[in-house]
């Protein structure tokens, strides 16, 4: 038995070094295209993802038509194709910061309001940036180019070690710190007691498993459960909490914005920030609804709320 797992194991990285060996060198040159012929790229991509295979199709059809239920199918199916759209310009743009200059991305992404939170910097306060599946995340990364706090960005793990590797160097590329959502807590909480003053990102808008829900609210229509652990870490490690308003300026460029929830979180009642970081990302939904991530199942769990 033991044999057979070390075989196994060989084999598996075996595969995932051939796969990353295999698809690197695409991926680079994908990177390298001029912009114009990279969004050309991009449309083709759509023509495969929607047309073509209609990647999670059902699934987004079934959000939309559960979040704006007044909309008509015609207005429903707008929203679709302009998603799919902005999704594999999102998706290559991940591909492009592999080789994207700070320069360029500095043009691409840029910031409305650094000075405040350079105010809660002056404080000599930690804060949780709490952001959404919205616009883009991929390229806030250059925000560490504009304060001197020491970056850090909460992630899931990749299954192939290889590209886990390749996201950590794209991600990591301007000083930021990725950190696996099992280690957040203890990172942090050690980070805190040695006075090191961290910006934490994390992506607070997915649906946790019930069974591991201490809060549920509702969030575009439906009430679901939601993540409260950047709310109960700042609150524990006196930490500010500023929520990234994103906003898709363009096709590829991207403006964001520091809106404060709390510096002095226990203020609040419990779950108030949680409530409020939700308020937010709502309103961007139902602003302009193609920018959001329709593709995960939000509201899978809504059956079980009392």
């Amino acid at each position: 038995m033991f044999k057979d797992k070390i075989i196994y194991d060989i084999c598996s990285h075996l595969m995932q070094l051939l796969i990353y060996i295999l698809v690197y060198p695409l991926l680079w040159l994908i990177s390298k295209l001029p912009f114009k012929i990279f969004y050309w790229l991009s449309d083709a991509v759509y023509v495969l993802v929607y047309h073509i295979i209609g990647y999670r199709k059902k699934v987004v059809r079934e959000n939309l038509r559960r979040v704006f239920q007044s909309k008509s199918d015609g207005e429903l199916k707008n929203i679709e194709k302009k998603f799919y759209k902005h999704m594999c310009d999102m998706f290559l743009e991940m591909i492009k910061s592999i080789s994207i200059s700070e320069d360029e991305m500095k043009k691409r992404f840029t910031f409305t309001n650094v000075d405040d939170l350079l105010k809660i910097q002056q404080q000599n306060k930690s804060v949780i940036l709490m952001c959404a599946h919205y616009a883009s995340w991929e390229w806030m990364n250059i925000l560490e180019k504009y304060v001197d706090y020491k970056g850090f960005g909460v992630y899931q793990l990749i299954g192939n070690k290889y590209f886990d590797k390749l996201v950590r160097s794209i991600r990591e590329k301007y000083n930021t710190t990725l950190i696996i959502t099992k280690k957040a807590i203890k990172t942090i909480t050690e980070n805190q007691n040695k006075n090191v003053l961290g910006l934490y990102a994390m992506v607070s808008d997915q649906s946790p498993q019930p069974h591991k829900t201490h809060h549920w609210s509702h969030f575009l229509g439906t009430k679901v459960p939601c993540f409260t652990g950047a709310e109960m870490l700042a609150k524990k490690l006196d930490m500010a909490v500023v929520y990234l308003h994103v906003e898709k300026v363009k096709r590829g460029h991207y403006q964001a914005t520091f809106k404060i929830l709390a510096t002095t979180t226990n203020e609040f009642k419990n779950y108030e920030i949680t409530d409020a970081f939700l308020k937010e990302v709502e309103k961007q939904v139902y602003a302009v609804p193609e920018y959001y991530l329709w593709t995960h199942k939000r509201f899978k769990h809504a059956h079980l709320a009392k």
